[in-house]
């Protein structure tokens, strides 16, 4: 199944820092504290941890062993491994799909970041009142233009480095940015539980209040699991195909998910003292980042500087994340259309920018236009995230079941595998895991 003209990882450091790029994403630093925040603090943190156990992981291992099996992109790999038309090759049009919708939004996001880091480092927000925050991110979303423009530099600086040969465009930038924002988190958590009455923020997080845990946080804990660690978007198993047949997929895949949680759980110690020092509200929703952080740094002191500090750490994880997302879909338009990484890298760009503009309008010009409810931004969040990720999940699931044999995946995921390995008690696990994931997508669908 190899194919010698494929790229491998130049070391196991660049892959588990590639790797835990593109899980490390928004869905880290700005989707986990809002849920958190608005399902019970500690509660919904618990929850969380042992979703990403029990599920996250085991479904991390068999769509990252099942692209090192296919050393191929997603599509193409499924083809290898079953054939043409098969309908497991669904479970790769899944994933490469998910990618492409969540790209149209996702960097539309990165875009919002790069304004706001701009706004910060010149202090353009400096001596505003508490409504001029949720104003000023109004005007943004409402101007087409500032929009396109963000967005369209985030698509060129995401084209610049995934044109590149693997090792010198997505491996060593995430070698660089993954420590990097490390140390700006650890650094704006430090700011941050130094404030007065950080300390009642810090317990908020910390305490597990039990009757805070229900059906819908639990639903929350499992969509932010899929959401964070990027299960059945194609990006493990891309990632995985890179690999050599020795590697070390259990350690390895430990570590990522490991960087992966402690990534978001230092997230909630930066933002959630600081909210609590200047009594603001800790359930504000989405809002979280753009509104409510910008209000807490700039009535702090030094909080221009930390700031800066925590947008760019922002970018830089959304930045990781969207590297890996496009990387399953330029792949396929290379491998598909037999043309240069360069050129599957321009194509699958610039069909995502153009697709994007939709979201883009969806939020000004066409905001009244909507499917099944939603404006277009909306409808792509919904469509990857409650239909393309969770159907691409049960088809990763069933596959391993009935096609691979759960025994034979086992075998093949431990080939490398030195101190870790998969026990057989994860079968059992494993063919629970079905009516989970038929309960996430149900429930998302919203149908009971």
């Amino acid at each position: 199944m190899s194919d010698k003209s494929r790229g491998t990882w130049n070391s196991r450091f660049g892959y588990i820092m590639a790797a835990a790029g593109f899980s490390i994403g928004l869905g880290n630093v700005w989707r986990f504290p809002y849920l958190v925040g608005t399902n019970g603090g500690g509660a919904f943190v618990l929850v969380y941890l042992l979703i990403c156990v029990f599920i996250g992981i085991p479904l991390f291992y068999m769509e990252v062993a099942l692209g090192r099996k296919a050393q191929a992109s997603p599509i193409l790999g499924m083809r290898k491994l079953t054939k043409k038309g098969s309908p497991w090759t669904s479970f790769g049009w899944l994933g490469v799909l998910s990618a492409f919708f969540i790209l149209t939004y996702y960097i539309q996001i990165m875009g919002w970041i790069l304004n706001y880091l701009i706004k910060m480092a010149t202090g353009e927000m400096a001596g505003f009142a508490t409504e001029q925050y949720a104003e000023t991110f109004a005007k943004m979303i409402d101007s087409p233009a500032t929009l396109v423009i963000f967005t369209l530099v985030c698509t060129v600086i995401i084209g610049i480095i995934s044109a590149q040969n693997l090792n010198d465009g997505l491996e060593k930038a995430c070698k660089f940015m993954m420590p990097a924002l490390f140390i700006m988190l650890v650094l704006v958590v430090v700011r941050s539980v130094t404030l007065p009455n950080a300390m009642e923020g810090v317990k908020w997080y910390m305490n597990v209040d039990f009757s805070k845990i229900n059906s819908e946080s639990i639903l929350a804990a499992l969509g932010q699991c899929f959401f964070s660690v990027g299960i059945a978007s194609g990006g493990a198993f891309v990632y995985g195909s890179y690999l050599n047949k020795d590697s070390d997929i259990p350690t390895d895949g430990l570590m990522v998910i490991g960087f992966d949680t402690l990534a978001a759980l230092i997230a909630g110690f930066a933002i959630f003292p600081a909210v609590f020092a200047l009594n603001l509200p800790a359930d504000s929703g989405s809002n979280l980042l753009f509104i409510t952080m910008s209000n807490v740094f700039m009535h702090l002191p030094f909080g221009r500087f930390f700031g800066v500090l925590f947008f760019l750490l922002m970018f830089f994880a959304a930045l990781s994340s969207a590297l890996g997302y496009l990387e399953p879909v330029s792949s396929s338009f290379s491998e598909l259309l037999k043309i240069s990484r360069k050129k599957g890298v321009v194509y699958a760009l610039a069909s995502i920018f153009i697709v994007g503009l939709l979201t883009i309008f969806g939020q000004n010009i066409l905001k009244d236009v909507t499917i099944l409810g939603r404006n277009m931004f909306d409808f792509a969040d919904f469509l990857s995230g409650n239909i393309l990720m969770p159907l691409g999940a049960i088809a990763l699931i069933l596959y391993t079941l009935f096609k691979w044999k759960f025994d034979v995946f086992r075998e093949d995921v431990n080939t490398g595998a030195n101190s870790l390995k998969v026990p057989k008690v994860l079968k059992y696990v494993s063919y629970v895991l079905p009516f989970v994931l038929i309960v996430i997508f149900v429930r998302g669908l919203g149908i009971f």
